[in-house]
């Protein structure tokens, strides 16, 4: 018979492992690596990211995020960008490549031709040694405490940490570039936000 509590107990578990690697991140990153990357993404003329799995998700969630505070940006699939998607890279822009290990092997082509074509690159992972962080410009860590299932497999504190790193650059950029909820309004018309933004 199934044990309801056992069950519930993995579900409340999961919000406090996905906090706390959230607070342990935070406190890794160094202030000047957050600047940096602040400053990185502010003067870019394009901006975009790559990543699989879990970590591509969380890739596209970014795009979206530079696109709403007006930074140009879009997510490159890792299996479009070795078939012509890297074309939209161009010199001065930067990418932001997502790997929790570092070796996602889908990923270094990608690497490779940002370097060809003059773009810069951020990495965000938690292996500091890895191929993906020793070819980068600018490495964000990440500290992973553990995943919520049960074997510790699956790409879900991963993905909350990721996420969580995205929204706080996003949210330096605000202040960084001086944008304006007035700004926001303008290509928000839609939903319940647009309404309050737009409420006169």
């Amino acid at each position: 018979m199934m044990d309801k509590e056992k069950v519930l107990s993995y579900a409340r578990d999961a919000f406090e492992i996905e906090a706390e690697s959230i607070v342990a991140t935070g406190k890794m990153i160094d202030d000047q690596v957050m600047l940096k990357a602040v400053e990185m993404l502010a003067s870019a003329p394009r901006i975009a990211s790559s990543g699989c799995g879990h970590s591509g998700i969380a890739c596209m969630h970014f795009a979206h995020l530079m696109c709403c505070i007006e930074r140009p940006a879009r997510f490159i699939s890792p299996a479009e960008a070795v078939h012509g998607a890297t074309g939209f890279i161009q010199k001065g822009d930067v990418m932001v490549l997502a790997s929790r290990g570092g070796k996602t092997a889908e990923l270094i082509p990608i690497m490779e031709i940002c370097r060809k074509k003059g773009a810069s690159i951020i990495t965000v992972t938690e292996n500091a040694s890895s191929a993906l962080a020793a070819g980068a410009d600018l490495v964000i860590p990440m500290k992973i405490l553990k995943e919520t299932d049960k074997y510790n497999s699956q790409g879900t504190t991963s993905f909350a940490v990721l996420g969580a790193i995205f929204d706080a650059i996003q949210a330096a950029l605000v202040e960084y570039t001086g944008y304006r909820n007035e700004q926001f309004a303008v290509i928000h018309p839609g939903g319940a936000v647009g309404e309050r933004l737009n409420h006169r």
